[in-house]
This record gives C-alpha cells, sequence and structure tokens, in this order.
C-alpha cells in the first residue's frame, strides 16, 4: 500500500531556505525521539540502582560497554543507507533511493545478526577483559545474553529513523525512537519492580522496544513515504560496494568510541565497583545530558547530502558554520546546568562514598570534554556526507588511541580516577579542533574541485 500523492514523494526540500532553519528543525524533532531513548536508559539505571546493590549497576556498566560496539556498527551502517538515500533524492533519483533503501535494510539486517552471534558464546571473556568480575560479571552476562540478539532490531530502527530524516521527515523519525522508548519507561518498572525480575526485567523490555521501533520505522518509511523498494538479491550484492564505500569507515568511526570508553572502563575497574558505579551512572547522564549533538550529528548529514547531491556548496559550508556554533552554544548551557545539578543527581542515585565524590567531579568537568566532542561530531557528520568517510575515520581512531590511552594512563596512574578523566578532556581537546579546521578545509575543497570541474 502507498499513497499517490505528490506531497508522499521524496524531494530536496534541504536545498532551499534557511540552511539554520533546516539544522534546528532536523536536530530538534531528532533530540526528541533521541534523547527519549537516553532518559529511558538512564531510568532504567535509576531503577537498578534503587535496588541497592553497587555490584548490579556496575553490571550494567560493563554490559553497556559491550553494547555499544554493537550500536556502533548499526549506527555505521544507518550512517551509509541516509547518506547514499539523501544525495539519491537531492538528485532527483527516487528509483534509485528507493533500491538503496531496500539494499541497505538487508546489510543491517544481515550483519546485525552475524555480529551479536558471533558475541554471544564469548560475552563472559568480553565482560572480563573490561575489567569485570564476581557478581558484576555473572548479572551482566546475563543481561547481554538478552540484549545482545535484541541490538537487531535496533540496528533495522535506527536505519528506518535515517531513511527519514533523508527525506526530511523529521517528525516521523523521531516517533520511530520516541515510541520504543515511552513502552520501555512504562514496561521497566513492571518487570524490575512488579514482576521482581531486577535487572532480567530490563533486559526483556529491551527486546520489546526493539520490536516497537523496528514497526514504527516501517509504518513511516513504507506506507508514508513509499520510500523502500521490494528488497532483491541481486540489488543488494550490486549495492554493497557504493554502502561498504561509506559503512565501513562509518563503521570504524564510530567503533573508535566504544574502544575508547572500554580502555577507560578497564582503567577504571581497577579503583574498585564504587568507582566503576560512577562510571556507569555518567555514562547514562551524560547522553541524555549532550544528547542533542548524537541528534545533531545524525540530522546535518542528510542536508548536507541533498545540497551535494545538487551542487550548492555554498549552503554546505553555511550548514557547517551553522551546525559549530549550535554545538558550542548548547555544551556551554548544560555545562553550567550540570555544575549545579550534582548535589540532585547524587542524591538521586542515592550515590554514597567514592561514587558520590566522582559524579560530583564529573559534573563539574564533564563540558570541557562534550565542547570538544561537539566539534568531532559535526566534523564528522560532514566527512560521512561530504565523500571523505576516512577522515572521520583516523580522527575517531586517533581519538580512541593516540588522545586517550596515554593520557588516561598517565592521568589515572597519577592523579586516580579523576586525573584518567582529565586525560580524557586532554585527548579530545587535541583531536576537537584538528577536526574543526580538517572540516572547512574539505568543503573549501569540494568548491574549488567543482568551479575547476
Amino acid at each position: 500500500m502507498t499513497l499517490s500523492s505528490e506531497t508522499s514523494k521524496p524531494s530536496a526540500i534541504f536545498t532551499e531556505g534557511s540552511t539554520m532553519r533546516h539544522v534546528l528543525a532536523m536536530t530538534g524533532a531528532a533530540s526528541i525521539g533521541l534523547m527519549s531513548i537516553f532518559v529511558v536508559d538512564l531510568l532504567s539505571l535509576l531503577y537498578v540502582s534503587r535496588l541497592g546493590d553497587p555490584d548490579l549497576t556496575a553490571a550494567v556498566g560493563f554490559a553497556t560497554q559491550v553494547l555499544f560496539f554493537s550500536v556502533s556498527i548499526n549506527i555505521g551502517l544507518a550512517i551509509a543507507i541516509g547518506a547514499l538515500v539523501s544525495r539519491a533524492i537531492g538528485a532527483g533519483q527516487r528509483p534509485a533511493a528507493r533500491r538503496l533503501a531496500a539494499s541497505g535494510l538487508v546489510h543491517v539486517f544481515v550483519i546485525s545478526a552475524l555480529v551479536s552471534c558471533a558475541a554471544l558464546p564469548f560475552r563472559r571473556d568480553i565482560l572480563e577483559l573490561l575489567g569485570a568480575s564476581g557478581e558484576a560479571l555473572d548479572v551482566a552476562s546475563t543481561y547481554l545474553l538478552f540484549t545482545l540478539p535484541a541490538t537487531v532490531g535496533l540496528g533495522l530502527g535506527m536505519a528506518l529513523a535515517g531513511l527519514l530524516r533523508a527525506v526530511g521527515d523529521a517528525r516521523q523519525a523521531m516517533y520511530v525512537t520516541l515510541s520504543g522508548a515511552v513502552a520501555t519507561a512504562i514496561l521497566d518498572p513492571i518487570f524490575i519492580f512488579g514482576l521482581g525480575l531486577g535487572v532480567e526485567g530490563a533486559a526483556i523490555v529491551t527486546i520489546f522496544s526493539r520490536i516497537i521501533f523496528v514497526v514504527v520505522g516501517l509504518i513511516g518509511a513504507v506506507y508514508k513515504h513509499d520510500l523502500i523498494a521490494l528488497p532483491r538479491a541481486g540489488a543488494a550484492i550490486s549495492d554493497a560496494p557504493a554502502l561498504m564505500r561509506i559503512a565501513i569507515p562509518a563503521i570504524l568511526t564510530n567503533v573508535a568510541a566504544p574502544a575508547a570508553n572500554a580502555y577507560s572502563m578497564r582503567i577504571f575497574a581497577h579503583f574498585g565497583e564504587p568507582v566503576v558505579a560512577a562510571f556507569a551512572i555518567m555514562d547514562r547522564i551524560t547522553p541524555v545530558a549532550f544528547g542533542v549533538l548524537f541528534a545533531l550529528s545524525g540530522s546535518v548529514g542528510p542536508i548536507m547530502g541533498q545540497n551535494l547531491g545538487a551542487r550548492l556548496y555554498d549552503r554546505i559550508r553555511q550548514i557547517l558554520t551553522n551546525s559549530f556554533a549550535f554545538a558550542a552554544v548548547y555544551v556551554v548551557a548544560v555545562a553550567l546546568i550540570l555544575s549545579q545539578a550534582s548535589p540532585l543527581i547524587i542524591g538521586v542515585f542515592a550515590a554514597r562514598g567514592q561514587t558520590a565524590e566522582l559524579l560530583n567531579f564529573f559534573c563539574l568537568t564533564c563540558g570541557g570534554l562534550w565542547f570538544f566532542l561537539g566539534g568531532i561530531f559535526v566534523a564528522n557528520a560532514s566527512f560521512n556526507n561530504l565523500g571523505f568517510p576516512v577522515l572521520s575515520t583516523l580522527f575517531n581512531w586517533g581519538r580512541a588511541t593516540v588522545g586517550t590511552i596515554p593520557f588516561v594512563t598517565i592521568g589515572a596512574a597519577r592523579f586516580g580516577p579523576e586525573g584518567g578523566f582529565i586525560g580524557l578532556i586532554a585527548g579530545a581537546t587535541l583531536f576537537g579542533v584538528f577536526a574543526v579546521v580538517m572540516a572547512y578545509f574539505v568543503t573549501a575543497r569540494l568548491a574549488r574541485d567543482s568551479k575547476d570541474g
């Protein structure tokens, strides 16, 4: 079933009008859906923390780091699909856009399933490598038994939301993530407390939310926009090179962040479960506080992609400037709020001792980290969607290795977990500044090459 009206057909809406308005509108809608996920994840951890066992809180933290790898792979695939489909729409090639959308979803399903199946038998080994032990290890392993297979549904939902953003339907893309988040918010207390399932209950609810992601995404992409052609094996194989040229660098780029986090988690684990618990809590708070940056990096891609397809290079530079300015103002504002909200956060999570001390430290200093991470996010979005995905890979892995390992290791050895976190900020500063400069160089090169051609 499809709609016959012209309004249901994808059009290059981002090639006209105010670039800042497009950035704000797409980011605003994406933020609601994306941050709803982060808020519900935060609530899940809050519920677990209320069980009164720091080991359980630490277990969710360890499991989250493992899931972060699978999620990052799905993000890379979604970036590739959105980039190619938005370019095809910008160039007025609707049949190609529908074919690429179908092929992309096939690749997401196959790759997500393979990654999940490969990780399941080794989940305890991976958790031990991160520093998990005792009850935290056992609980985290059980949690992953449920949630790793559910990443397939999450990958498909993210890809479908990316397709909807590629055609400019930010509202429907928002509904994809918002629907699953609402279901989780309702079911989590029932399964965790009402049925007495604890952490396992939170994991089961995750499966339900991923199914809802996919259903709502298909309703928008298929029935509302007729954006997905019938999947065909031949088309999926022939489209694979174009998809993988963007997806592989994007996946490598996104896997860099969990790699850096995993190394940091291993370093922090040496200081005991209270430190890991603080790290786990901040891992859920910062996405809620700075989730708009994630939404911005995902939303600006289709806007750039359509303008690249239409060869409007001056608008691409405007979009880049708008995005950097918005990210900087947002981070400064949120950092000020977090610095004042520290006592409230500590009280809500019933943190004690070293966990409370670290939470207070994080709230006072994390703005410095995210100011420069915001620059990297926007720069990476420009690299992925303007034909330079390898640059995003280089910058992310540079920060994950050179910008993380020596800084965190030395900082933690000299000044404890606080010093390790300051090391993260120092590494992000180095690579964030360079990434912003390179993003402008790339846009200038595109404009120059177009004139020469």
